[in-house]
């Protein structure tokens, strides 16, 4: 079946519909990664979006539902350039088609994605639709991609009640109690906690910052999300109160932007934005530089950054944007990317050790 992918500038893609058939209208973002579609697909922050993945071929390995990163899948739509028939991999439960299908997840394979990332790289995110209806009327579609706003997508992607996860019992257990935000978690970062031996507590996104406080916990953690972080106006009254606390918290992605907000600094939507694992980053503090997963399209302006509040800790290598923050005076650091990645790269999960150090000295201080 033929599928159509329309921009808002009037640009359109033909290709094969794959997935779940419905028409949708999203906001289209390009992923860089080679590996970790599953991942991509399951990830929270993308609610609102409609992924495009520059590598060529996807699906061919599959879908190991172990290895997803949230209960289901999130984006609104799915562009490929060519889907595999076929999963080799032992690990495999179903092929990607099933899983798209199953998610209710539309999707178009067989345009070339080189020529619309390069489209998005020059004219910037834009919206989108994804239709098989071959009598579509771009005079009437063209109004509705311009109108289109993902809204406060944090409400959609967050959990609805508080859950516990017990830290691993090893030799070494750390026994901290960590309260992490859900603004749109990814797994793996309770599941980096947890194996270092941290109790984590996951909470709404919109928990009163006195319920959190009341349960008393060692430290906090701000987690990934979706949407602009300006969207979050009540989100952000709440994390103020728990800056004011002398507790330390880290803050990842969306929880990073959240803090900068909170404390009065600005944020701004990047022309295209970093999605992708292969973005390097510089930690100003020693020098060196990581490879990161990435997946985001708004950033904090350091311009607007009071250095009686905080000071840039981390920068894009790429761009020269802010990708992290350290504050001063405070037991909060938060960074820009992911350090918990999965799939990958590894490089940063340090960063939750060191998180574990300020929690150890804020207990024994």
């Amino acid at each position: 079946m033929k599928a159509f992918l329309i921009l808002e500038d009037g640009t359109v893609f033909t290709g094969t519909h794959i997935g779940f058939e419905k028409e949708i209208i999203s906001e289209i973002v390009f992923n860089t990664s080679m590996a970790g579609y599953l991942e991509v697909l399951t990830d929270p922050s993308y609610a609102g979006q409609a992924v495009c993945m520059t590598y060529p071929l996807i699906g061919n390995y599959g879908v190991c539902r172990e290895d997803m990163e949230s209960k289901r899948a999130w984006p609104d739509g799915f562009i490929v350039r060519e889907l595999s028939r076929m999963a080799s991999n032992f690990r495999k439960d179903v092929t990607i088609q099933e899983f798209l299908a199953e998610q209710k997840i539309p999707g178009i394979a067989g345009i070339d994605t080189r020529a619309l990332t390069k489209i998005l790289r020059e004219k910037g995110t834009m919206n989108g639709m994804i239709t098989t209806n071959e009598a579509y009327d771009l005079s009437i579609i063209l109004p509705r991609l311009k109108e289109y706003t993902t809204g406060n997508v944090v409400e959609k992607v967050t959990c609805s009640h508080k859950y516990k996860i017990e830290g691993a019992k090893t030799s070494n257990r750390v026994g901290k109690k960590v309260a992490l935000l859900d603004f749109g978690t990814k797994d793996n970062i309770a599941r980096s906690l947890a194996q270092r031996g941290c109790d984590v507590t996951v909470y709404p996104a919109f928990t009163k910052a006195e319920e959190i406080l009341a349960d008393g916990p060692d430290g906090i953690m701000l987690s990934n999300g979706p949407g602009d972080p300006k969207e979050c106006g009540e989100i952000i009254r709440e994390i103020k109160k728990l800056y004011d606390t002398d507790i330390p918290i880290f803050a990842i992605c969306l929880g990073h932007q959240l803090m900068a907000l909170a404390t009065g600094a600005d944020t701004y939507k990047l022309k295209y934005g970093h999605r992708g694992g292969n973005h390097p980053v510089k930690d100003l503090r020693t020098g060196r530089v990581y490879i990161s997963s990435q997946n985001h399209g708004y950033v904090v302006d350091t311009e607007q950054l009071d250095p009686q509040v905080a000071v840039p800790a981390f920068i894009n290598v790429n761009d020269g944007t802010n990708e992290g923050l350290s504050y001063t005076g405070k037991n909060i650091f938060t960074v820009q990317y992911h350090p918990e990645a999965c799939p990958g790269p590894q490089d940063s999960g340090y960063l939750f050790d060191r998180f574990i150090e300020m929690m150890e000295g804020q207990k024994n201080a």
